[in-house]
Parts: C-alpha cells; structure tokens; sequence
C-alpha cells in the first residue's frame, strides 16, 4: 500500500510544522488556524500532494469511490459521459469505478450489486430505458429526465424536442416523421412531447417507434424513407444521432439530396455528427455541467454536508434538476422545398 507519509512529511519540513497538523489541515480535524491550514494547502498543491484513498478509507470509513452505472457503453453516448462523471469525480477526490448494463435490465441489477459489493460510497445510475433506481443501499443519482421519478439531474429533453420542433417549423416543414427508438423509454417520450409542441398544431407529424417494426429492428434494415419523401415528407428528425446517420446515408443512396429535398436531424452531437457529409443538426447535452450537478449532489450526501438532501424515493437532490440543451445547426437541415419533377414523375412509375 502507498503510504502518505513522505509527502506529509515534505510539507511539515517546508513549513516547519508536524506531520500531524499537516494530517488536520488536510482532512480538516483538529486545531489549526485558518492562516496555517490555507499555506498548508498552498503548500500541498505546490508539491503535487495526491491524498491516498486506503488512508482516507481507514481515517473516514469510506472508500473515496463512486459508481457510475451505463446503460450500454458500446453506444458512443455514454462513454463521453463517463468521462465528464469521471472528470467531476476527480475534482472532488473521488475514483470511479464503471458498470455496464449492457442493454438488459437484469444486468443492470448485477451491475449495481456488484458496485455496492466493492464499497463504492455512493453511485450515479443512468437507468436502463423503463426501470427506476431507489434503495439500492447507497446514496444514488439518477440521470435520466426531469419527468421521471427520483431523477437528479439530466437534461431538459422535452424542451431540446422543443428547441428542434420550433428550428424545423421555423424552416417551413409541415409534414415531418420522428424517428424514435423505444415508447418504454421517458427520455425519447419526453423528446417526442417536445417536438410536436414545437411543430406546432397545424403541422403534421408521425412518429415510427423503431423496436416496434417487424421484423426485429436491426442497424441494416431500410426504414423506407424515399417512400416517405414521396408520400410528402420533408423532414426526419431521429431522437439519436446514431438513427439520424442512418437515416441519412439511406437517402442519400436513394438518390435523395439532404437538405435541398429533405431535412434531417438528431440528438446528442456525438463526436463524428460535424464531420459527416452533411454535417448533422442536432443537440447537444451540457455532460459537464449535469456530471457536475450530479457529483457534487452525491457528495453532500456522502460527506454529510447540510446542502446534502435525499428524496422522498431515496435518491438525492440536485441544486437543479434539468440543464438545457443547446440546439446546434449544421448543413443536414434547410428550408422546406417541394420534390424535384422527375422524382415526382418517378413516384407514379
């Protein structure tokens, strides 16, 4: 085990003080002037000064660990915001140690108990699509939508559905077909809610829940949109930028220009969304501000601190429960246009 005292050690020397009020300034026990304990900090800092987790679990009883549970880490989303829940982590001394639920609820579950078997003092959970988190035997925070129960923080998807309803109408689209992936989820739900009320009464929208085709949905399967270009839809907005690429490169081989003959666009502003051809319209997810709204929520909870507050369903509370999304408008969107002559002609064939 790493031991700390050489470098507590080097600060006493340097400040001419003992090792054990060095220990006090750090951990901020015992008597120390706040004169004293702010050069001792000074000095920690100017030495690098990393407090060992083992040794803060034996004076504090807690591992200075925080789970972070993941719906399914092979969907580039969330390995992004990993990193911003492990950045936020880090900023307030503590490791992450990463589940996956790999898509399944029941792994979810095993994922969950396997975190509170290695001690971790408190967990972030982005659930499963459907399920809720509560009681789980540490203080927990949820990452999902305003709308669902004992969520701590997330972004405001009704409102980014919202955001992009309104870029769409304000574009002219009229007839536009939503994209969606699953009605069990509230996050999809939410977006759809908010796309419709920012596409207004008059305007005519479809939404096509993708796990409900048959058969089974897979990444390769046409999803008929020159069809649905020809039936007059101007506009496909996926709740996903992975959808939204799909359903990009599908009318693109048919033959159908984006965005002169039809819009699209999605969610989330993944890493590769501004380098495809289009680029993509999308929103995007304030990941550092909800990790740290998250973090910073499960921590006052851990370390008893009176801003620290738990829910009615066990979860804890954030000093705000939704962060914006920022709409961000690249090529793949433009004005409403009619279909070309020949295409039209083609439909009738």
């Amino acid at each position: 085990m790493r031991s700390e005292k050489p470098k507590l050690a080097m600060i006493a020397e340097t400040l001419s003080v003992s090792v054990a009020t060095v220990s006090n300034a750090l951990s901020g026990k015992g008597r120390v002037s706040p004169e004293l304990a702010d050069r001792i900090r000074e000095t920690a800092r100017d030495l690098s000064y990393v407090p060992s987790m083992a040794g803060r679990a034996l004076r504090t009883g807690r591992s200075g660990v925080l789970g972070l549970v993941l719906p399914d880490i092979a969907n580039p989303l969330f390995p992004q915001i990993a990193q911003a829940i492990e950045q936020a982590a880090s900023t307030a001394g503590y490791g992450v140690l990463i589940g996956d639920s790999r898509g399944h609820t029941g792994v979810q579950t095993e994922a969950i108990d396997r975190l509170i078997d290695r001690g971790v003092d408190g967990m972030v959970v982005i659930p499963r699509r459907g399920t809720r988190i509560s009681d789980i035997g540490c203080p927990v925070a949820v990452i999902d939508t305003p709308s669902t129960p004992g969520n701590t923080v997330s972004s405001d998807h009704w409102d980014g559905g919202r955001q992009m309803g309104a870029h769409l109408r304000g574009l002219g689209h009229r007839k536009v077909l939503i994209l969606a992936g699953s009605p069990q989820s509230t996050v999809q739900n939410d977006r759809v809610g908010g796309l419709k009320s920012g596409l207004g009464p008059d305007a005519k929208v479809e939404v096509v829940w993708l796990e409900k085709l048959a058969p089974p949905d897979v990444p390769g399967r046409p999803l008929g949109l020159a069809a649905c270009v020809r039936q007059g839809f101007t506009a496909f907005a996926a709740l996903s930028d992975l959808t939204a690429v799909r359903a990009l490169t599908e009318l693109q081989g048919a033959g159908i220009a984006v965005p002169d003959q039809a819009s699209v666009a999605g969610f989330d502003d993944l890493i590769w969304s501004s380098v495809v051809t289009p680029s993509l319209t999308t929103l995007r997810m304030d990941m550092a501000e909800i990790a740290r709204l998250a973090v910073a929520a499960l921590t006052a909870v851990i370390e008893g601190l009176p801003r620290g507050r738990v829910a009615a369903s066990g979860t804890v509370t954030a000093e705000r429960p939704s962060v914006p999304m920022m709409l961000v408008v690249r090529q793949s969107t433009g004005p409403c246009r009619s279909l070309l002559p020949d295409m039209a002609e083609g439909a009738g064939q």
